[in-house]
């Protein structure tokens, strides 16, 4: 019998840390959707990528939008029937002009709609199919911005929402153990993103290699783990 095609699913992938992961796992021989808010920059990616020989598909997803989940879910149910790894990379709003005293919480609540609870109902859409997949994984893209050690009065939302993310991952990992659905948490470290900014060291291939890690772990790698560099770091 052939080898099961190896599907996986990029949130937030037409720029940044996610195209670059997108662009590895094409290359590692996986099919990759690649994902954004708005169809026409997925399809500009995606097509970009696929001119070197990459199997590349994009799809329209907004992770803070249900019927926009549910329509990658019928998709991916149509077209493979199955999903063996998950990127939840989308995110938004490092936002550095806040302070946790004086947040506007309307936006801290936009901010947690995109970086947790995005993460939380694509999860929950797409296990079904990741439980059909082999050695599923799934990957949180975190930031050491949300370790409680390292919290501070600063980037309110964004820290919070990923603190919370992290406390997910925790979560996702025991409801899962056993069932060979891999969940961790990785922080890509500073990178130079449009989010990042160009001061910062790391450049997005090094950001990416630390989310590949997680998404290529073997069946007996760790889940529930935070990393960087497939080097434990504190929650």
């Amino acid at each position: 019998m052939a080898a099961q095609r190896r599907i996986a699913l990029v949130t937030g992938a037409n720029r940044g840390i996610g195209r670059e992961v997108a662009r590895q796992l094409a290359r590692q021989g996986y099919t990759v959707l690649l994902t954004a808010r708005d169809l026409g920059k997925a399809e500009q990616a995606a097509a970009a990528l696929r001119q070197a020989g990459h199997d590349l598909l994009a799809q329209q997803l907004d992770v803070a939008d249900a019927a926009s989940v549910a329509r990658a879910h019928e998709r991916i149910a149509r077209d493979f029937g199955h999903l063996d790894v998950l990127i939840n990379n989308a995110a938004i709003d490092y936002d550095r002009d806040q302070h946790v005293l004086t947040a506007d919480l309307d936006r801290v609540r936009r901010v947690f709609e995109t970086n947790t609870l995005g993460v939380w109902r694509t999860t929950q859409a797409l296990l079904p199919l990741l439980r059909q997949g082999t050695s599923a994984r799934i990957v949180n893209v975190s930031s050491e911005a949300g370790a409680l050690g390292s919290l501070t009065g600063g980037t309110p939302a964004y820290s919070l929402s990923k603190a919370a993310l992290n406390a997910l991952t925790q979560m996702l990992a025991a409801a899962l153990d056993g069932s060979g659905v891999l969940v961790n948490a990785v922080c890509p470290g500073w990178v130079r993103t449009d989010m990042g900014g160009t001061s910062a060291p790391r450049s997005v291939e090094q950001g990416a290699a630390s989310v590949l890690w997680a998404a290529t772990l073997p069946d007996e790698g760790p889940t529930g783990g935070f990393f960087r560099d497939g080097k434990r770091l504190d929650w």
